[in-house]
């Protein structure tokens, strides 16, 4: 059987990152379709489980694992009007829980092994469908934002408009240890993800009219934050400050013939929980799987079911994952009534050992152990 030629269009971290690992698959050829080069960098850092990570680590060779800051322990605090508790610990001994890297480096190892791989890239924008039928399987991930999943999704999807923001930035620190933290503040949650000895990213959840009102001095407001829960005066330094509307959108429909939408154009759910990417790898994953059981039997690909069996495979976990998020996000929302019940629910939750342990199978693996 001649090739299989299979088209990623996008060259965000989805793209480069399903280009690489489907590339690796017997009897494929992996093109790229990316838009011209830009000179905005992807100044963002990314958790991963370390199932992801060892996925990452499988399908890029050269790959320095220092660009990687594992994290053994995970601390969850929920803010009071008198406190904040410390309602859950998650930690391992002899594995990490997760890893968190720079964008920006990660994208560029990928680029350049694509490019020793010698895997066509063409710089074009796609405008249209037209240009994608002469390849046997094309994968959009272009992101949540673009129009030609218009013409793919015709069923209904699940969509909602947080009417929040998420602030992200890097701040450079000298203090001595710093764990992976998630804040539920009144303001909205915030995260501090280390990712170097002396470097935290952080996102921060914000209310739309709260942003708004102190847009002008967001980075005054987030040093202030962050000095308040670390409970230290040290001098921190915020750089990359960055903000973007959160919103959640589950599509209920992957593919059209022989296109298939990836990444957050797939799935597009709410920061609290750092799952995003998380789900996009698995995705990936099965994919690939799924192309190289048809590549090994020597069918094609578009004349197959592979797309509907990825389809099958990932849904669930997806609208899973998504609505759970969104449930776990209302509840530490404030509300005046409810309040009192929940500090009693989270002081509780501190001594359940089952779910710690549910909650870093879930963190690591999905919905698929």
């Amino acid at each position: 059987m001649n090739k299989q030629r299979i088209c990623i269009v996008g060259d965000g971290l989805s793209g480069l990152m399903t280009a690489i690992a489907i590339s690796q698959v017997p009897g494929v050829e992996v093109n790229l379709i990316a838009k011209k080069t830009s000179k905005n960098r992807d100044k963002r850092t990314t958790a991963i489980s370390d199932t992801n990570y060892k996925f990452i680590k499988e399908n890029i060779t050269r790959l320095n694992s220092n660009l990687f800051w594992p994290s053994k322990d995970i601390e969850l605090f929920y803010e009071t009007a008198k406190e904040k508790i410390n309602f859950l610990n998650l930690n391992e001994k002899n594995s990490n829980l997760m890893y968190v890297f720079e964008n920006d480096k990660i994208k560029n190892i990928i680029l350049k092994e694509i490019l020793k791989k010698k895997i066509k890239i063409t710089r074009k924008k796609i405008n249209n469908l037209e240009d994608l039928k002469k390849f046997d399987l094309s994968i959009l991930c272009l992101g949540g934002n673009s129009k030609i999943y218009n013409t793919i999704v015709k069923g209904r999807s699940i969509s909602k408009d947080y009417r929040e923001v998420a602030v992200t930035g890097y701040v450079k620190h000298k203090l001595k240890k710093l764990n992976t933290s998630q804040f539920f503040l009144k303001e909205g949650p915030l995260a501090i993800l280390p990712f170097s000895k002396n470097y935290f990213s952080f996102v921060w959840s914000l209310k739309k009219e709260f942003y708004i009102d102190n847009s002008k001095k967001i980075n005054h407001l987030v040093k202030n934050k962050i000095l308040e829960i670390l409970k230290t005066k040290q001098n921190i330094n915020i750089t990359n400050t960055q903000s973007y509307p959160i919103l959640l959108g589950l599509k209920g429909q992957y593919h059209e013939k022989n296109i298939l939408i990836l990444g957050e154009g797939l799935h597009t759910i709410h920061p609290v929980a750092g799952q995003g990417f998380n789900l996009v790898l698995r995705d990936i994953k099965k994919l690939k799987e799924i192309i190289e059981y048809y590549s090994t039997l020597g069918i094609s690909i578009k004349n197959s079911y592979a797309l509907s069996d990825f389809y099958k495979s990932r849904k669930p976990e997806n609208i899973i994952m998504g609505l759970s998020i969104d449930f776990a996000h209302n509840f530490f929302k404030r509300n005046k009534y409810l309040d009192p019940f929940k500090e009693t629910i989270i002081k509780n939750i501190r001594n359940n050992e089952a779910l710690k342990k549910l909650s870093k199978i879930i963190s690591n693996q999905g919905l698929s152990f």
